[in-house]
């Protein structure tokens, strides 16, 4: 498999930062979240560079989407690993209550499910340490899905837009084994996280990315990482994100893992500002968020790739 159209390695200088997800960042007892501001805009042909600046203060901009008893409950201890925020009923009959389960599962994954009666194909956002993306929800008003943790006490929201919600709460001891990359934007951005394992070539088995399928055994076996696509596209004013799991601790290879972001020049995206996220989670340590900001070349590009190097830094797997 081939590109269609070239690749161009894209220039960054400074601007304005976007605070995507930075409201859940600091949630009691999930751990904390390291927020650099790394804002960046990309134009023109050239190399690029990346470098941490001074923590900024926590954006709340998006807490609008978070049911409002687990807004204005913060600072409690949350105890129990389900909790149902009740809501007002609706013409249907039965109870609206939302019911949501957070269980562990193979390869640092959170198995969610969420029971939802009153919002059947309704759009949900989940929330999990600063990490956010919008779903819908199936007609019966269920929703399964699975998701990467980010630290072991893991705290999972589900938002609607009419206030309701729930939280679920689990413990995945497996987290230190692994490192995660985390890329997340809203809309149709052109994004994509693209990782490449000990010098494999592109589109070789060991080039990780959206259009290589995920496999997470590699990472139960220690052979290699895996990407998580998740969110809903065309769910209105989606909010998406790409996960890149290795698993340091438990692999015996050594060498590097070449990690990039690249972004499709569209018709949706052309001319115009893309803004987004990454959060890093590495040997064990906080979570690092850097903010970005991509000026996309004109409509005459469409069809060409922007190489967005040094957005995150590469992943060195040392011999054990």
């Amino acid at each position: 498999m081939e590109r269609k159209s070239s690749i161009r390695i894209a220039a960054l200088t400074l601007c304005t930062a976007l605070g995507i997800g930075a409201a859940m960042q600091y949630w009691p007892g999930t751990g904390g979240t390291r927020t650099v501001q790394t804002p960046l805009v990309v134009s023109d042909v050239q190399e690029v560079s990346s470098a941490p600046r001074a923590p900024i203060p926590m954006d709340t901009s998006m807490t609008a989407e978070l049911p409002a008893a687990v807004v204005s409950s913060a600072a409690a201890p949350v105890d129990a690993s389900v909790i149902a925020i009740p809501e007002a009923p609706k013409e249907t009959g039965f109870a609206c209550e939302v019911a949501m389960t957070a269980t562990p599962a193979a390869g640092a994954m959170i198995a969610v499910q969420v029971i939802a009666p009153c919002h059947g194909s309704e759009r949900v956002t989940l929330h999990h340490n600063g990490m956010m993306f919008t779903t819908l929800m199936q007609p019966d008003g269920t929703l399964s899905v699975e998701v990467p943790a980010l630290v072991e006490n893991a705290l999972v929201i589900a938002s609607f837009l009419d206030g309701g919600g729930a939280v679920a709460q689990t413990q995945v001891t497996s987290v230190p084994f692994y490192d995660r990359v985390v890329l997340q934007w809203r809309g149709t951005s052109g994004l994509q996280l693209h990782a490449r394992e000990f010098d494999a070539e592109y589109f070789s088995e060991g080039h990780i990315w959206q259009g290589a399928g995920s496999d997470p055994t590699r990472a139960a076996t220690g052979e290699g990482g895996f990407l998580t696509r998740l969110g809903a596209p065309d769910a209105p004013d989606a909010l998406l994100a790409e996960v890149y799991t290795f698993p340091t601790g438990m692999t015996d290879t050594f060498g590097t893992v070449a990690l990039t972001v690249e972004a499709e020049i569209l018709d949706t995206n052309c001319g115009s500002s893309v803004e987004a996220q990454t959060l890093e989670l590495r040997n064990g340590r906080d979570l690092l968020s850097k903010e970005l900001t991509i000026d996309v070349p004109g409509c005459d590009a469409v069809g060409d790739f922007l190489l967005l190097k040094n957005i995150v830094e590469d992943l060195t797997i040392a011999a054990k």
